[in-house]
C-alpha cells in the first residue's frame, strides 16, 4: 500500500497529510476490471469495487447518497439510446433507493437546453423517489440562460448541513462574460457554441465569478475547519485541461477559501471519465457520465488517476454509469457503477496517461481572460 499527495505545482510525491488518500494496485481501475463484476439483488448490473477511500474526519453518522450527471437528453423523437440510459441509472439507484439518503444531479441533463428536453429529464426523474439535489451544466443553461432550469429544479448556489457534514451545490457555468450580445448570436446559437467540447468560440465559461466567491466564503463562515466539507461543481475545481473547458478558471481563488479546511471533497461531472487528483487537503473526484464516455485528454491526467479501460463501441452501455458515495465513520468512499460486461484490453495507462511530465499545473493565458 502507498500513501501519495499530489501537490499543486509538483508532480513528486509528498509526505501524507490528514485525510490523503490510500491507493493500492486493487483499488485502480483496471485492476478492478480483471477481479470481477458484483451483481445486486439478483439483477444483471455489473459494477466496480470501490474504487478509493478517503478520510473524512468527525462525520456524525454514516449514509450513503448518489450521483448522477451528463445524460446530454435529446428529445424522444430524435435520440431514444441517452433516454435509455438516463432511465436505466433512475431505476437503478430507485431499485437500491432504501440505501441513499438523497441523490445530486451534477448538470447536462439536457443536450440543447430545450424546454421539451429539461421536461423529459423531469419526467424520467419521477422514477427516484429519494430527495434530490441539482447544479446545472452548461447545456442546461445558454439557450435561456438558466430561466427553465431554475424555474424547473431550483437556483444555485445553495449549501445544506448533513450528519456531521457541510455539502455546497455551486453554478460553475452560469457566470460567462457576454461574448455573444456582441456578435448577434440568437439563442440556439449560443448555446450551439456553448455546446462544444473544445469551447474555441464559447471562451472562458467556466467559472464561479466574485458574487459567488464571497457566497462560498461567507457560507463556510460559520464551519469549523475540521469538519467535511462535500462541494459539487458540474466542472472541477481544479485545473484539468483547459482546452476542453475541463477546470474552472477562478480555481485559485475557490482553492483559496477552501484551503483552510482540513477535508475538502470536489465531486464534478462534466468530463464522462474516470479521474483522481489530490491538491493539499482537497481531493477530486470525476464522475461518469450516462451519455457518452469522453477520451482522456492528449496531455496527461492527475497523477493520482489510473485511466479506465476504453469502451467497446459496439455496446453504448460500455463505459458510462454513475456514482454510489458513501461517508462511514471517518471515511468516504467513491464506487463507480459502471455498465461494463466484458473486458478485452488490461493496458497500463491510455493515452496520454503515462506522460508524468504533464501533471505540472503552469500559468496560462486563459486565466487572464477570466474577469473576477
Amino acid at each position: 500500500m502507498t500513501k501519495q499527495t499530489h501537490k499543486q505545482g509538483s508532480t513528486d510525491p509528498g509526505t501524507p497529510q490528514a485525510g490523503s488518500t490510500c491507493i493500492t494496485r486493487r483499488t485502480f481501475l483496471h485492476k478492478s476490471l480483471l477481479a470481477g463484476a458484483a451483481v445486486a439483488g439478483g439483477g444483471a448490473l455489473n459494477f466496480f469495487d470501490s474504487f478509493t477511500a478517503i478520510d473524512v474526519a468527525h462525520a456524525a453518522e454514516s449514509f450513503t447518497f448518489a450521483w448522477v450527471s451528463d445524460t446530454h437528453l435529446y428529445p424522444k423523437t430524435l435520440n431514444t439510446r441517452f433516454v435509455e440510459k438516463a432511465t436505466r441509472a433512475f431505476q437503478d439507484i430507485q431499485a437500491m433507493g432504501s440505501k441513499f439518503d438523497f441523490m445530486i444531479f451534477g448538470g447536462d441533463l439536457a443536450q440543447l437546453g430545450d424546454p421539451v428536453e429539461l421536461q423529459l429529464g423531469s419526467e424520467l426523474l419521477k422514477d427516484v423517489k429519494i430527495k434530490k439535489y441539482f447544479i446545472p451544466g452548461e447545456h442546461d443553461w445558454y439557450l435561456d440562460m438558466g430561466a427553465q432550469w431554475n424555474k424547473m429544479f431550483g437556483e444555485s448556489p445553495w449549501k445544506f448541513d448533513y450528519k456531521g457534514v457541510r455539502f455546497i451545490g455551486l453554478n460553475t457555468v452560469g457566470q460567462a462574460p457576454d461574448y455573444w450580445s456582441a456578435k448577434h448570436m440568437t439563442p440556439a446559437e449560443r448555446m450551439g457554441h456553448m455546446a462544444t467540447l473544445d469551447g474555441s468560440v464559447a471562451g472562458p465559461w467556466s467559472g464561479l465569478g466574485h458574487k459567488q466567491l464571497q457566497w462560498l466564503q461567507s457560507a463556510l463562515s460559520d464551519w469549523d475547519k475540521s469538519k467535511p466539507v462535500i462541494v459539487f461543481t458540474h466542472t472541477p475545481l481544479y485545473d484539468y485541461y483547459p482546452p476542453w473547458n475541463f477546470w474552472v478558471r477562478d480555481w485559485r481563488e475557490a482553492q483559496e477559501i477552501l484551503r483552510p479546511f482540513k477535508n475538502v471533497t470536489n465531486f464534478h461531472g462534466h468530463v464522462h471519465q474516470v479521474a483522481y487528483n489530490e491538491i493539499g487537503n482537497m481531493r477530486f473526484f470525476a464522475q461518469l457520465a450516462t451519455s457518452w464516455p469522453w477520451p482522456y485528454p492528449p496531455t496527461g491526467v492527475p497523477t493520482l488517476t489510473k485511466a479506465m479501460i476504453r469502451v467497446d463501441p459496439g455496446d453504448p452501455f460500455d463505459g458510462v454509469g454513475w456514482g454510489q458515495l458513501g461517508i462511514a465513520g471517518d471515511r468516504t468512499s467513491q464506487e463507480y457503477k459502471m455498465w461494463r460486461k466484458e473486458v478485452f484490453a488490461t493496458n497500463e495507462w491510455d493515452s496520454g496517461t503515462g506522460d508524468n511530465d504533464n501533471q505540472v499545473l503552469r500559468p496560462r493565458i486563459a486565466d487572464r481572460a477570466w474577469p473576477y
